[in-house]
């Protein structure tokens, strides 16, 4: 049994917009370059640049807490940046200069409007990756469990609520819920899966229209009993993926 990686994700401001990629260098134990790289804080958060360590994802303007955070629609090459939302002036700058941090911080300050709190900053770290699990390296969304989660709730599903790396399809739904600590050929690199990825409330925002407009936390456990859509996976043999590549069923442990 076999999938065909058919969507290649990276985010490089952790809660704003996905870019899409034909393909990625895959690293062990890292995530993909230039992926929730930068984040904005909404207050202080208690994360040290000096001194990175995993803060909870509700310290920052993502789409849990704010959900007009999805109306921005932002582009990254390299450190440059660009964003726009309705209503707001384009923003350019340079996120690897603290005056470009300091005009975007300004941006979403703008954007968040009165949900805005004393100190909205842009964090990096060197070599550091705000992942919403810190062992959480990649993560991975089965077409077909989302497509099961529709029919169930009568409802069209945006696949893209769950903000995955990458989208799969040819696995029967909700297999891969079972696959902790197997492992995975994906394109040329090989990964373990980690653990099922528990859903929030970041899903009820529609990425398209920034409306909180459908509950799917309480969906997934009135239909599944649990809240789980995707899977983490942590890379162990580096190697190229691209769309269009192959995503094996996974064997046993090494």
């Amino acid at each position: 049994m076999e999938a065909l990686i058919t969507g290649l994700f990276r985010y490089p401001v952790k809660g704003f917009s996905a870019e899409p990629l034909s393909e990625a260098e895959l690293v062990p134990g890292r995530a993909i370059a230039q992926d929730r790289r930068w984040v904005v804080e909404n207050g202080p958060s208690g994360f040290d640049p000096d001194a990175p360590a995993w803060v909870p994802k509700m310290k920052f303007a993502v789409l849990a807490a704010h959900p007009v955070v999805a109306a921005a629609r932002t582009r990254v090459q390299g450190s440059d940046i660009s964003a726009s939302a309705p209503g707001r002036p384009d923003f350019h700058g340079d996120l690897a200069a603290a005056a470009g941090r300091e005009g975007f911080g300004a941006w979403v300050e703008g954007l968040l409007g009165e949900d805005a709190r004393d100190g909205v900053r842009v964090l990096q770290a060197p070599d550091y990756h705000f992942l919403d699990h810190p062992a959480g390296h990649i993560s991975i969304v089965n077409l077909a469990s989302v497509r099961d989660l529709e029919a169930r709730i009568g409802k069209p599903v945006d696949p893209l609520r769950f903000r995955a790396n990458l989208y799969v399809e040819g696995w029967p739904p909700w297999v891969e819920n079972d696959w902790k600590g197997k492992n995975l050929l994906l394109g040329l690199a090989r990964a373990t899966v980690f653990a099922p990825i528990v859903r929030c409330a970041a899903t009820e925002v529609d990425p398209q229209t920034a409306k909180k407009d459908l509950p799917l936390v309480e969906h997934l456990l009135e239909q599944y009993g649990h809240r789980d859509c995707g899977i983490y996976v942590q890379v162990t043999h580096g190697g190229t993926v691209r769309v269009g590549d192959a995503c094996s069923t996974p064997g046993e442990p090494e």
